[in-house]
């Protein structure tokens, strides 16, 4: 169980008592790693009598050129500078430059959170 609460040490490193047990509210959860394969997703119960739908695997991409706006296929994984080793084990997050039919591009949404992946093709050099 992964808790957002009050740190438990103070700013000299000495332990906080705790003044009460943890709250539902300040629970969180591990993040979802979005990878490229096979498309499968879960959804997730959120505050607020609301959903989120993660991506767990996804393998297209709305991708940006210009005016318009095409569905590509996810190729690779090129950079991420959220971790290296995403790159390595070709996982999307926000940020994250993939290699798609349509070109390298650089992912604007968030696939954990928001279910799906919108990019917008890099510039060439």
């Amino acid at each position: 169980m992964q808790d957002q609460g009050r740190s438990t040490r103070k700013r000299t490193g000495g332990r906080l008592k705790n003044v009460r047990k943890r709250r539902k509210n300040e629970l969180g959860r591990l993040p979802t790693e979005t990878q490229v394969g096979e498309p499968r997703f879960r959804t997730v119960d959120v505050r607020g009598n609301d959903t989120k739908t993660r991506a767990l695997a996804t393998n297209v991409a709305s991708v940006n050129k210009g005016e318009e706006t095409v569905t590509a296929e996810i190729e690779d994984v090129v950079e991420n500078e959220a971790n290296p080793n995403y790159v390595r084990r070709n996982i999307i997050t926000k940020g994250a430059v993939i290699e798609t039919s349509e070109g390298t591009a650089r992912v604007t949404s968030r696939p954990g959170q928001t279910g799906q992946v919108n990019a917008v093709l890099e510039a060439d050099e």
